[in-house]
């Protein structure tokens, strides 16, 4: 097969969030580049934000992404609070990372069931692994269904919650309504178990990474909705309020999306991150599941970050559960936070990788400035470099399976393209 004069076009591609392309220049067999081009346009949400009550980002930022707006809120409200002067602790807190853990597990069983698993099992979606199994695609459903149902009693609703503000929330659940909810979870850890034993056996094709890993850190617990530094695979780690120190974003050619940089390097936040990073935080029965699934002490292949998800879910409806065991409602249910002049910077675990927002408030309680750096932007470059070695690896390939295999490695990532600025147009250009 010659490498020369070749070009490859794939129209659109499908199971992840957005829309994007990717471009590959081979030149005699080495590849040159691959430039993961997101072509739509700049949605301007940190203009938006300038001029508005420090009261409003939570429900401005939450639009960004339909499937983390929890994220978006929770990192807002972080930093907000931190402008403030004012820490959000107790019960308010822990409902907090409760109303997190439903976001995680409903996130991460729609990437692992709908998105994600049809690659491995050789289907070309969810629909045609339904025809055949059925009753794991319902499992998987069960999962999202459980999920969901924790956003919508906490969040007000599973989709865009609006029951999240500076602060907490604007109502809390009775215990009535939490025991009803945890009769739903307890089968749903069932089949989160089931989930890691079933995503274990999948084929793996070999890939190690060598990008650093940056993740949230807590002492006390694995980070989710928060973290109180910010934890890396080499050097030392930082606070969060020095991110911009050693986080610098930049434009590029080819993107919308900023690129970001960690100390001038790639890096990765993430499922292979908070793993390896903060494992030892995990419960036993995680811990024992992803001993179980051969992840050992770190997990740098991405192709196995579904195996990594599925243990987050395990760990996420645990936690749910304990939440819910020990939740006292909080009178009330939050926190007056005052309006100072200030700038605050706030973290959160999204399910696929770090969110940081920076704000700066005026005495007046009017946003002077905003910055949010989403995951997928961090992510961007490790994903590129990824895409150059798997090309590399994989030259003999004729263009359709070397489109499914460039696909299958941009979905390990679980990319939010529409937060960073939808997926692919692909050509490869051999010279």
């Amino acid at each position: 097969m010659s490498h020369r004069a070749r070009q490859l076009k794939v129209s659109s591609l499908a199971r992840v969030e957005g829309e994007g392309a990717l471009h590959v220049t081979v030149r005699d067999g080495v590849v040159e580049r691959a430039d993961l081009q997101i072509y739509e346009p700049p949605r301007f949400f940190e203009a938006l934000l300038r001029g508005r009550s420090y009261t409003e980002p939570p429900d401005i930022t939450a639009r960004i992404c339909g499937i983390c707006p929890v994220a978006y809120q929770t990192s807002a409200c972080n930093a907000i609070e931190d402008a403030c002067g004012v820490r959000i602790d107790g019960a308010i807190r822990e409902l907090r990372r409760l109303l997190y853990c439903g976001e995680w597990i409903s996130s991460h069983a729609l990437h692992i069931y709908l998105l994600h698993a049809p690659d491995f099992l050789g289907y070309p979606d969810a629909i045609a692994l339904a025809t055949d199994h059925r009753e794991i695609v319902e499992r998987g459903l069960l999962l999202k269904k459980a999920g969901n149902a924790i956003l919508d009693l906490v969040g007000g609703r599973a989709i865009h919650p609006i029951n999240v503000r500076v602060g907490g929330f604007y109502s809390a659940p009775d215990h009535a309504r939490l025991d009803r909810l945890a009769q739903q979870l307890r089968p749903a850890l069932d089949a989160a178990v089931a989930t890691v034993r079933w995503v274990a056996g999948f084929d793996f094709p070999d890939l190690e990474l060598e990008h650093e890993l940056l993740a949230a850190h807590d002492p006390a617990r694995y980070a989710i909705e928060s973290g109180t530094s910010l934890r890396r695979s080499a050097g030392t780690g930082f606070e969060v309020d020095a991110f911009s120190n050693h986080i610098v974003e930049q434009q590029v050619p080819h993107s919308t999306a900023l690129h970001a940089s960690l100390d001038g390097g790639r890096y990765l936040t993430g499922p292979l991150a908070r793993y390896t990073l903060n494992r030892a935080q995990l419960s036993p029965l995680a811990s024992r599941l992803a001993a179980e699934a051969g992840l050992g002490g770190e997990c740098r292949n991405p192709f196995r970050s579904i195996v990594v998800r599925a243990v987050e879910t395990v760990y996420a409806v645990e936690e749910a559960l304990r939440l819910i065991e020990a939740y006292r409602p909080p009178e009330p249910p939050y926190v007056v936070v005052p309006a100072r002049d200030g700038v605050g910077h706030g973290v959160s675990e999204a399910p696929r990788g770090l969110l940081y927002h920076r704000y700066e408030i005026g005495a007046d309680g009017l946003v002077r400035s905003a910055t949010i750096v989403p995951p997928t932007a961090q992510n961007q470059a490790a994903i590129e470099d990824d895409l150059r070695q798997v090309v590399a690896a994989n030259l003999e390939l004729g263009d359709q399976p070397l489109t499914g295999l460039c696909e299958r490695t941009i979905r390990n990532y679980d990319p939010c393209i529409s937060c960073s600025t939808h997926f692919l147009d692909l050509t490869v250009e051999r010279q």
